[in-house]
């Protein structure tokens, strides 16, 4: 696999992978990438809600709004 081309290019190759993702209101999730659309709505398997580093709840099934988005990072 060589350097991805363009940005859903690099988000589709962390699919089944963890990712971090952090939303405007400074709130961070983690889990499993499993599936996003071009609008960067996200759904993570195995989620986990994180304030200020802390574990706050695990979640599970997560759909998060793209608007909400921030960033996205490899774990």
């Amino acid at each position: 696999m060589g350097e991805p081309e363009r940005p859903l290019d690099a988000l589709n190759n962390s699919r089944g992978k963890r990712v971090i993702i952090e939303l405007k209101n400074n709130k961070q999730f983690i889990g499993k990438l499993k599936a996003f659309d071009i609008h960067i709505n996200t759904v993570l398997e195995d989620a986990e809600e994180r304030v200020n580093g802390e574990v706050t709840r695990k979640v599970g099934l997560a759909f998060i709004r793209g608007d909400a988005i921030v960033l996205i990072s490899p774990a």
